[in-house]
């Protein structure tokens, strides 16, 4: 199972996710661009010392990420059709997560093989991109007794 990040727009958030992925043994993939400059001040004041144990792949863009992909794509939006609670993972699949600030284009959620949408109290917005991938990551791994 990996996490993957569509184009970040902030480094706090992409820390925490690459710390929450070391924590518990997946991989990320960064799809580019990022919203902001790749470095490892940033990066060290955001995961702190797990970014050494954080399997990371950076992929030029979106066409680079989808071609080498061999599991599902499973795409964690607030337009997501299927509900996490009734979701059901693969221990290969790849949870993407878009944009902070616009989250994924329209071709991106078309290839999706999976939407998925976190349940939240009417009038909620959304949750932060790294919840979101900590509470989906959670569930994914309890299902495919994928836990460390």
């Amino acid at each position: 199972m990996r996490l993957a990040l569509h184009q970040p727009d902030i480094a706090g958030n992409v820390g925490a996710i690459m710390r929450l992925a070391a924590c518990l043994g997946v991989g990320v993939d960064l799809i580019e661009p990022m919203g902001f400059a790749w470095g490892d001040r940033a990066m060290r004041r955001a995961g702190m010392d797990y970014l050494a144990q954080a399997e990371v792949v950076r992929h030029a863009d979106w066409m680079a990420f989808a071609a080498q992909v061999s599991g599902r794509i499973v795409l964690l939006s607030t337009a997501g059709a299927t509900s996490l609670p009734t979701a059901r993972f693969r221990a290969d699949d790849v949870l993407l997560l878009g944009a902070e600030s616009a989250g994924v284009p329209a071709e991106v959620h078309a290839r999706a093989d999976l939407r998925v949408c976190v349940p939240m109290r009417p009038g909620a917005r959304s949750l932060n991109v790294a919840l979101t991938a900590a509470i989906a990551l959670g569930e994914a791994l309890r299902q495919t007794d994928g836990w460390p």
